[in-house]
C-alpha cells in the first residue's frame, strides 16, 4: 500500500516517526511513498526537499499529486490544526481513505465542515489522539467522573486529555469552567447525566495521568503502553478496511468541548456552554 503525506511542514515529530512505524507495523506491506509540505519547516531547519532526501521519500509538488498516486492519505500538520481544512480539500473529495492528524480542527464549526465534505464525496476519514489507544484505557467502563492532567498548553496538547476523558465518560459535555495560574490551567466539565470531569495542564514535561471514579471507587491510570504503535496499526487497518474507527459524532463532541474550553480560558470563573448544533 502506498501512503501519501500531506503536511503544513514536514520536519516535525509525527512526520519524522510515522514512516518507520508504518513499515514496521505492516511488515513492509505499507509505506509512505510520497510527501508534500506546503512550506519549509519554520522550527526544524530542514527544507521540504532536504527532509524528503533524508527520509528517502519522493517529494510531491502538489497535493493533487499525492491524491492521484497514493492509495491512502495522511493529513498531518499536528501543531497547526487551523491548516487541516485547507490541506484536506482534495483528499476528502477523492474517495480514498484519509486520516487527519490530531487536533482535528481549531473549532467545532470547522470540524463540522470537514466531516460534511467527506460525507458529500463518500470519503472515509477519521481523526484521533494516539492516547485513545493506550492499553490501560481499553477495559475501563462505567466511569462516573474523570480527573485528568498532563503537559503543556491547551491549544496543542489538550486533545490528549479531552479525547480519553470524553471516551471514558461516554456522555455529551454540557458546560465548562476554567481556572488558571501563570503556568497551569484547569477545566471543570459537566456532562449530561450528572457526570463530571476535570482537565489540568501544566507548562512543563509532566506525565499524562487520569483518575477515574466508578461508584465509590477510584483508580489512577498512567498510560505507559506503546499507544503510538497501537494507533498506527489501527490506522493501517482503517486504510485496508475503511470504517469509522472513531465515530464522527464523538470527534465533534470533543471539538465542541475544546471550543468551549478555549472560550472558558478567556473568561476564568465563568461557566461556558458547550454548543452542539
Amino acid at each position: 500500500m502506498n501512503i501519501g503525506f500531506i503536511d503544513y511542514y514536514l520536519d516535525e515529530w509525527h512526520a519524522n516517526n510515522y514512516p518507520r512505524w508504518i513499515e514496521e507495523a505492516s511488515g513492509g506491506a505499507a509505506k509512505v511513498s510520497k510527501a508534500y509540505g506546503m512550506i519549509d519547516s519554520p522550527i526544524g531547519g530542514r527544507t521540504t526537499r532536504q527532509w524528503c532526501e533524508d527520509m528517502g521519500i519522493p517529494q510531491a509538488q502538489t497535493i493533487a499529486e499525492i491524491v492521484e498516486t497514493c492509495d491512502a492519505i495522511i493529513v498531518l500538520s499536528p501543531d497547526n490544526c487551523e491548516m487541516h481544512e485547507e490541506l484536506s480539500q482534495l483528499p476528502l473529495r477523492s474517495g480514498k481513505p484519509t486520516y487527519i492528524d490530531k487536533t482535528f480542527a481549531p473549532d467545532y464549526e470547522t470540524a463540522k465542515r470537514i466531516f460534511a465534505l467527506a460525507e458529500q464525496f463518500h470519503t472515509p476519514c477519521y481523526s484521533t489522539s494516539a492516547l485513545r489507544y493506550a492499553d490501560e484505557y481499553q477495559a475501563v467502563t462505567g466511569v462516573d467522573a474523570a480527573y485528568s492532567w498532563g503537559p503543556y498548553g491547551f491549544e496543542t496538547y489538550s486533545i490528549h486529555q479531552l479525547e480519553p476523558v470524553v471516551m471514558l465518560i461516554g456522555a455529551t459535555p454540557e458546560r465548562v469552567l476554567a481556572v488558571k495560574t501563570p503556568h497551569s490551567y484547569s477545566l471543570q466539565i459537566e456532562f449530561e447525566g450528572g457526570k463530571v470531569a476535570s482537565v489540568t495542564g501544566v507548562d512543563g514535561e509532566v506525565p499524562f495521568m487520569i483518575n477515574v471514579v466508578r461508584g465509590a471507587s477510584a483508580q489512577v491510570i498512567a498510560p505507559e503502553s506503546d499507544y503510538f504503535k497501537t494507533f498506527i496499526r489501527a490506522m493501517l487497518n482503517f486504510f485496508v478496511n475503511p470504517a469509522e474507527v472513531v465515530p464522527h459524532a464523538e470527534t465533534l463532541r470533543i471539538m465542541a468541548l475544546r471550543t468551549a474550553g478555549i472560550e472558558a480560558l478567556k473568561r476564568p470563573g465563568e461557566w461556558v456552554n458547550v454548543v452542539l448544533s
